[in-house]
């Protein structure tokens, strides 16, 4: 009799991708040479960081500009690189350079990675991401240095390109200072780069090409010629954007601690550029901690929703709150069928959004317990930092750097759980089918609402 060969799926290799990764960056920065004092930091604090940059979330135990050296914010910005775009983009594209083979076993793992539906089309796809996102990102650093360079010299060329990448990743970690952007609160460069590469991080790449596919097409150039996919992640990005800033206008206009003493164009600045950053970035222009109760809940909402699919941000995803709602809205009108845009939403896509609400509200559910069994802070400032880590945004009201070695390993798993939460959980609803032969259970009502 044949032993059963013991494989690894591909949900289990992603994940472990993204696990080995987090260790491997977390023995190189509790190296003596990571550190600027030539001394190593504690490995839970080298973990910790390493989790973050690798989960582009963004929450830090310690200053990043001043704890670490040139090396380690290397390694740091590497292991940021590698977290937006995938190790498994990553390796693939090394392996179309080398000019080597990329076998089935490779191309399900990239399909199921950006989570996409067909497995044509997969190397042309992994070159675009790649090309696509140094093009931008080498473009971002460019407009930084406008503004980084004159007030930093030559240092300020290395604080443009981490910047970049951190931007575009949805980091948010900086190596400028502790309260991250806040003394550009009011530069219209900085602001308008950081939300542009923000926005086209977390749009997705599906939506990119969709976009640049209409516009070379001479006979569909018109945005309703965008997939659904696209127009769905396209309306509810900008929604949610300027709805968010218009709250945060209102909430804060007279708040003394954020924004009553600026003029009316630099509110309108600092509204867009919250609404933004909470969509996953976690750069800040304004302390976390100050903003009034009402701000703050918008705030969780908005870091809860995150960004689009199959881009670098976290969160549930705009498409997935799109439906939900949709599918809301048609049981509330007894309808049979959820509609967006005159297009029918599929069974599965409907099931799957839901298993990603459920699974990200549990995740948040069970790290706010937890943190709150560990830490003495308020209950608000306790949410905001496991919603957070959860939809890897990396604000907080300064609650990370206060966090005990318990505290600290319940967000590195929060962090662990929200990047590849979703990922795993979309792969798990894409499994085959059982069989219809298989004898199914009775069906009987049940009493709702």
């Amino acid at each position: 009799m044949k032993k059963k060969r013991f494989t690894l799926s591909t949900t289990q290799l992603i994940m472990l991708s993204f696990l080995m990764t987090i260790l491997v960056g977390s023995l190189l920065l509790s190296l003596p040479i990571s550190s600027k004092t030539g001394k190593s930091v504690s490995y839970i604090d080298a973990l910790f960081t390493s989790t973050t940059s690798v989960c582009v979330t963004g929450l830090v135990t310690l200053p990043t500009h001043s704890t670490w050296s040139i090396f380690g914010q290397v390694v740091i910005l590497a292991l940021i690189q590698i977290g937006g775009l995938g190790i498994i983009t990553i390796m693939s594209m090394l392996m179309i350079i080398l000019r080597r083979k990329i076998g089935i076993g490779n191309r399900l793992l990239i399909q199921d990675a950006f989570n996409l539906n067909s497995l044509s089309g997969l190397v042309s796809f992994v070159k675009k991401v790649v090309f696509g996102t140094f093009i931008i990102e080498g473009i971002g650093a460019l407009c930084y240095m406008t503004v980084f360079i004159p007030e930093y010299g030559v240092k300020g060329l290395w604080i443009s390109i981490f910047n970049s990448v951190s931007a575009f990743c949805n980091a948010g970690i900086d190596i400028i200072a502790d309260d991250s952007l806040c003394r550009y609160a009011t530069n219209p460069i900085i602001n308008i780069v950081t939300c542009a590469l923000i926005i086209l991080g977390g749009i997705g790449f599906i939506v990119w090409w969709d976009i640049l596919g209409v516009f070379r097409n001479r006979k569909k150039k018109h945005l309703r010629h965008l997939s659904l996919h696209s127009k769905i992640a396209l309306s509810m990005t900008a929604f949610l954007i300027v709805s968010g800033a218009i709250l945060f206008f209102a909430f804060e206009y007279n708040n003394p601690e954020t924004m009553a003493g600026y003029s009316t164009f630099d509110k309108i600045q600092l509204s867009v550029f919250q609404s933004v950053t909470t969509r996953t970035a976690g750069f800040m222009t304004v302390p976390q901690q100050n903003l009034t109760d009402a701000s703050s809940l918008i705030s969780l909402f908005l870091m809860f929703i995150g960004g689009s699919p199959v881009g670098t941000a976290g969160g549930i995803k705009t498409v997935t709150l799109a439906i939900l709602i949709a599918t809301a809205v048609s049981a509330v009108k007894n309808r049979n069928e959820v509609n967006i845009y005159n297009r029918n939403i599929s069974r599965h896509s409907i099931m799957k959004a839901i298993g990603v609400l459920g699974m990200s509200f549990m995740t948040v559910f069970a790290s706010t317990v937890l943190l709150s069994l560990v830490s003495n802070a308020g209950v608000l400032d306790v949410l905001y930092e496991t919603v957070s880590a959860t939809a890897t945004v990396g604000l907080s009201r300064n609650l990370t750097s206060t966090l005990d070695a318990w505290g600290k390993i319940i967000i590195i798993m929060t962090m662990y759980l929200g990047r590849i939460g979703p990922i795993s959980l979309a792969i798990a609803f894409g499994m085959k089918k059982k069989s219809e032969n298989v004898i199914k259970n009775p069906t009987e009502e049940v009493s709702v609402g």
